[in-house]
């Protein structure tokens, strides 16, 4: 006689909501993903505008094991559903005094160019990546990999070792501290703060942990999909349904239903569907407050401080600039300043760093022949009550004003298209509280302690995946949630 599958609702088809339909699908439940959009991906969709295609969200992409070992998991090839290479440039960087240097993704040659550039021993760049990498290599596969939240992962010999070590991870002081120790060249300092702004937090508060995160792109490389970061969604998606997942568009889950500390299943629409558990890919913020409006708050947890949130312009731009690359950054002459602006006072420093993605060069059918699509972004403050219509149109202007006088151009006649994106359109659209991209903050040294679990310590077979839990925000983390998530969850 066959056994009827267990079901699994995931709500929400984030990366991390496909990733997880996928490996629960592949351990044997019958796998439901509910999306209140027509389409999956959440952040990490696409837009066209005019002539012009553009990644909505997400634009780096980073560690791409990751992403293999969700197909891998699944007795999938990822290669028969996603092709991506490795790209020679990491990012080129612009000073508004003229300064430029184009970071290469061959670590040997950034460094050299370093030294060149702003005359830091190149010794003392590879000095600190290596550090980097020796961080990650004690700390992420144990504290990225595994729930925080489970004895087990802490009593273990590799655990126990990696502790061995504390000092010199530089947990009690902030990033920018550790940069301007290693860098000392404050230009040097500034392009390794701004790793800082990975999982959406300030340099000056995050602890020094952080200098982990480059190694993720100078010591193994930034990549580029073939088809543009959607196809990461598009990969995923078709792996999904291949595995049989049966995916609800355009269906809002209005509640989760739990009877004596046991999750029971899901309400769409007035109905109820049951389900033997549930994955939340949701925000763990608007999961509580509007889906367990009934169930006990983790009050601290909830009310953390979140990370920074971005505003976007979509630009068609009818020109194609040589000093361009994929991925470009334009700093600001205060970086202080600026992350004051957007932690302290909520709002955007009227000279803000500008971040500019390119996908057209390299991804045919982007934008017409001669013209570039540029993803324009700024960092800024989640959506607490400001004037964003005021805001969005001065940072505009001050965005415009910027890039024209470094790229010696006038930009805003080039624009023949044109879209944004603020945090309240990204909390609406993603229900992302307040519209901040990694859910909670990482500005301080117990930050990783604030993200939720990826279980309900109060209702059984209710689980979190994605940005706002452990183990955070970003493409990599987001997938590592969901193996966590199945790595707790019992093959039925």
């Amino acid at each position: 006689m066959k056994t009827k599958k267990l079901t699994a609702a995931i709500i929400g088809s984030g990366v991390a909501g496909l990733a997880s339909a996928i490996r629960l699908s592949a351990k044997g439940f019958d796998v439901h993903v509910f999306e209140k959009n027509s389409y999956p991906g959440g952040k990490l969709s696409e837009i066209q505008v005019g002539n012009y295609r553009f990644d909505a969200g997400p634009s780096l992409f980073t560690m791409p094991q990751y992403l293999e070992d969700t197909f891998t998991a699944a007795g999938l090839r990822l290669a028969d559903y996603f092709l991506y290479v490795k790209h020679p440039t990491a990012c080129h960087y612009f000073w508004d005094d003229g300064t430029f240097l184009p970071a290469s993704g061959n670590l040997n040659e950034f460094a050299a160019k370093v030294e060149e550039i702003l005359q830091v021993p190149k010794n003392r760049v590879i000095e600190y990546l290596e550090n980097a990498r020796f961080t990650y290599e004690k700390t992420g596969r144990i504290f990225l990999e595994k729930s925080l939240h489970k004895l087990g992962t802490w009593l273990t010999t590799e655990t126990l070792k990696a502790i061995a070590h504390l000092p010199r991870y530089q947990i009690t002081t902030t990033l920018h501290r550790v940069n301007e120790k290693w860098l000392e060249h404050p230009k040097l300092v500034q392009l390794f703060d701004r790793f800082a702004t990975y999982n959406g937090s300030d340099p000056y508060q995050t602890p020094g942990i952080m200098h982990i995160i480059p190694h993720f792109e100078h010591n193994v490389g930034t990549f580029f999909p073939i088809g543009g970061m959607h196809a990461i969604t598009q990969a995923l998606y078709k792996a999904a349904t291949d595995l049989g997942v049966k995916f609800h568009f355009n269906t809002q889950v209005d509640k989760i239903r739990w009877e004596g500390n046991v999750a029971k299943g899901v309400v769409t629409d007035g109905d109820f569907q049951p389900f033997d558990l549930i994955v939340s890919n949701m925000d763990v913020v608007p999961t509580y407050k509007y889906l367990l409006p009934d169930a006990p708050q983790p009050e601290k947890i909830l009310s953390y401080p979140r990370s920074s949130s971005a505003l976007i312009f979509y630009w068609g731009v009818k020109h194609q600039f040589s000093e361009l690359d994929m991925h470009n950054i334009f700093f600001s002459n205060d970086y202080k300043a600026e992350f004051e602006h957007i932690f302290r006072k909520k709002t955007i420093y009227h000279d803000p760093t500008v971040y500019i993605n390119i996908t057209s060069r390299w991804n045919a059918g982007d934008a017409p022949e001669g013209c570039d699509n540029w993803f324009v972004m700024v960092n800024v403050p989640g959506n607490t009550g400001q004037n964003w219509d005021e805001l969005l149109q001065q940072t505009r202007e001050n965005v415009l004003s910027k890039l024209s006088k470094r790229l010696g151009t006038a930009i805003e006649p080039l624009i023949e298209a044109e879209a944004t994106l603020d945090p309240r359109s990204i909390e609406s659209k993603t229900f992302s509280y307040q519209g901040s991209l990694y859910g909670a903050g990482s500005n301080d040294m117990f930050s990783a302690f604030a993200r939720h679990p990826n279980f309900s310590r109060k209702i059984r077979n209710l689980y979190f995946c994605g940005g706002s839990v452990h183990p955070g925000g970003g493409i990599p983390l987001c997938l590592l949630s969901a193996r966590i998530v199945s790595d707790l969850i019992e093959t039925p």
